[in-house]
């Protein structure tokens, strides 16, 4: 299954604000796997890029090494923490979260909810892990950002 054709995939320092509720080493955990991600997501001529309101990362879940459907379910309890404008920031290897995370958050846009989920992807390819077991390796980590947008 294919992420949503709507969908668009930015990264940029400017875009991205990580909440002062996460503590020193999560923050450099959580920047370490932005950095992951190219710079060449965005196109610098991209208006709507320019326009895009900051995005404010208030909660991260690390689904590395998880199999499905453990991400998509700790992606399901962490948005409970999520208010309208704020952002979940979730890393998964198991190939399945992307479509199973897509699939939610589609569903989040056709059901009759209060707060609609917006879904930035990306995806990385053999990269090495930067936690704290370098032997580790993953082929793919998968980046998800979702953003609870308010429906009215």
């Amino acid at each position: 299954m294919s992420v949503d054709s709507q969908s668009t995939i930015i990264h940029a320092p400017d875009f991205i604000n990580l909440s002062e509720k996460f503590s020193g080493t999560e923050q450099q955990n959580i920047n370490n796997l932005l950095a992951l991600l190219s710079v060449n997501d965005i196109d610098s001529n991209n208006e709507v890029a320019a326009k895009q309101s900051p995005i404010n990362i208030i909660r991260f879940v690390d689904g590395r090494g998880l199999a499905c459907p453990m991400p998509l379910l700790k992606t399901k309890v962490a948005l409970r923490d999520v208010a309208a404008g704020e952002s979940l920031y979730v890393v998964a290897t198991d190939a399945n979260s992307q479509a199973d995370i897509a699939a939610f958050c589609r569903q989040s846009k056709q059901t009759d909810t209060t707060n609609r989920l917006l879904l930035t992807t990306n995806s990385v390819t053999s990269q090495q892990t930067t936690d704290s077991t370098p032997s580790q390796r993953f082929d793919t980590i998968y980046h998800f950002i979702i953003t609870k947008t308010d429906s009215n």
